[in-house]
């Protein structure tokens, strides 16, 4: 039987190589295999820019272009804006009424982002309730299968018990979801840091060869190779990370022995990365660039989808609020 899927994505502009392998990746076989519902998520998006919300609507068009040109078919799998299905809202607000405050903020993913986020203005009721919006989203639609990272896991698992609760308090109205881990390659950014556009350190899909290849050519490597003639060591070097996702084992092979021996230099060693990189990059960007030349509208893309997740969310919630009993 196909398993009901949802998974979405804040809108905060076009998508980096981290974005491609740890999310759209799974999307893309997921699509193939189950009912899928892939959504904005421009309501989360407010949990944290709030006071930019410019970025997030200047930002939906690009994604999801960048998704379909990852291979995300709005044929295959129901692409829509959360905003634009109101039920999300009620069922966040019913959610939120039976949902205890110790639940949230023992949430390990909320303590994180208090200290780390330390740019903005964290300390409101709509961050703190965040992972009941994102109960809501998954709940509304009898999700069976919800890919996350490993940093989700806790939002997924506070999802499972809000459902169990509601079905308890009332009459079993949801469907307990599961996870479905993704299997993300450790992609750190170009300067060894996290990958993100805030940092300077990603490279977009939407990049071409020669703006790969600036973003590469000075990537972080064994700070003891000044010279082309020091040996180096592969297993701190970044670049060698980045042969290991993207090279064969040849290559990797001859990266890690030719650093070791100083055989060959950093430069040699980002050129053979950032060919087979191109190989992965090339395809998404052709098929992006044929999306925009060829008029593609993803206002009407996500209209039709929205559509297609309303009819859905409405019956949704006349059964919420029947077994709630309002």
């Amino acid at each position: 039987m196909r398993k009901r899927v949802l998974s979405g994505m804040r809108p905060s502009g076009q998508l980096h190589l981290g974005h491609h392998l740890g999310v759209l990746v799974n999307w893309v076989k997921l699509q193939e295999e189950h009912d899928c519902f892939f959504f904005v998520a421009d309501w989360h998006a407010l949990t944290t820019e709030y006071e930019r919300t410019q970025v997030i609507r200047e930002s939906i068009d690009d994604m999801v272009l960048d998704w379909m040109a990852a291979g995300i078919d709005p044929e295959k799998a129901t692409v829509f804006v959360q905003s634009k299905v109101p039920a999300h809202a009620e069922l966040h607000l019913l959610l939120s009424m039976i949902t205890p405050l110790p639940w949230l903020e023992r949430n390990t993913t909320y303590k994180e982002q208090l200290r780390e986020l330390t740019t903005r203005d964290l300390q409101t009721y709509g961050f703190l309730g965040y992972p009941v919006l994102m109960s809501s989203d998954i709940l509304m639609y009898d999700a069976t299968l919800v890919p996350v990272g490993i940093d989700q896991v806790p939002h997924l698992e506070l999802t499972r018990e809000i459902g169990r609760r509601f079905n308890s308090m009332y009459k079993p109205t949801f469907t307990i979801p599961d996870q479905f881990l993704t299997r993300t390659p450790k992609l750190n950014g170009l300067d060894n840091r996290k990958m993100s556009k805030s940092y300077g350190n990603a490279i977009l899909l939407s990049d071409t060869a020669p703006e790969v290849w600036d973003k590469v050519r000075p990537m972080v490597t064994d700070p003891a190779r000044i010279r082309r003639t020091d040996a180096g060591n592969p297993e701190i070097c970044n670049v060698h990370e980045y042969h290991k996702i993207f090279s064969d084992e040849k290559t990797v092979a001859w990266s890690e022995s030719g650093c070791r021996s100083a055989g060959i230099g950093c430069i040699d060693c980002k050129k053979a990365m950032h060919e087979n990189m191109d190989k992965v990059l090339a395809p998404i960007r052709e098929r992006r660039k044929a999306l925009v030349e060829n008029g593609v509208s993803v206002k009407e893309i996500l209209a039709d989808g929205s559509s297609r997740a309303n009819s859905v969310a409405t019956k949704k919630i006349q059964e919420v609020r029947d077994a709630v009993g309002i």
